[in-house]
């Protein structure tokens, strides 16, 4: 469980990075709290930022339910795509926005298929224990 303890940390660590690149842009641009719109390049990081928040949203909660039922290596991996996936997004969207395809895929990909792993896991427990 370790593993997957630690992915989740990693992606806690990357979001913050995220808010750290984002009040950095804030800066750098002129981009008076609270508004959050002005320069593109303020408003680009911005939405990774916001974009890994809704992600995470889902991202979290399966990735401990899933290593709950099955393989917790296989779990950890699985999120350490969406962690990799997350980097690669930030780094699309900040430079070419049109880019971002694949970064967002290898996070959303993992978020699904944990959905399914938990789905599973949780339907198998109950049927097992009907029986």
């Amino acid at each position: 469980m370790q593993y997957v303890e630690l992915v989740a940390v990693l992606a806690v660590l990357q979001f913050l990075f995220f808010g750290v690149m984002t009040g950095k842009a804030r800066e750098k641009y002129g981009v008076k709290a609270p508004s959050v719109a002005g320069h593109e390049g303020f408003e680009r990081m911005y939405r990774v930022q916001m974009n890994t928040l809704e992600m995470l949203i889902v991202f979290m909660p399966v990735l401990f339910i899933a290593a709950n039922y099955w393989s917790s290596v296989v779990v950890a991996g699985i999120g350490l795509v969406f962690v990799i996936g997350r980097f690669m997004y930030w780094r699309a969207y900040v430079t070419e926005p049109s880019k971002r395809g694949t970064g967002f895929m290898l996070t959303l990909i993992p978020s699904l298929v944990l959905i399914v792993l938990s789905v599973v896991g949780i339907v198998m427990s109950i049927l097992e224990g009907q029986a």
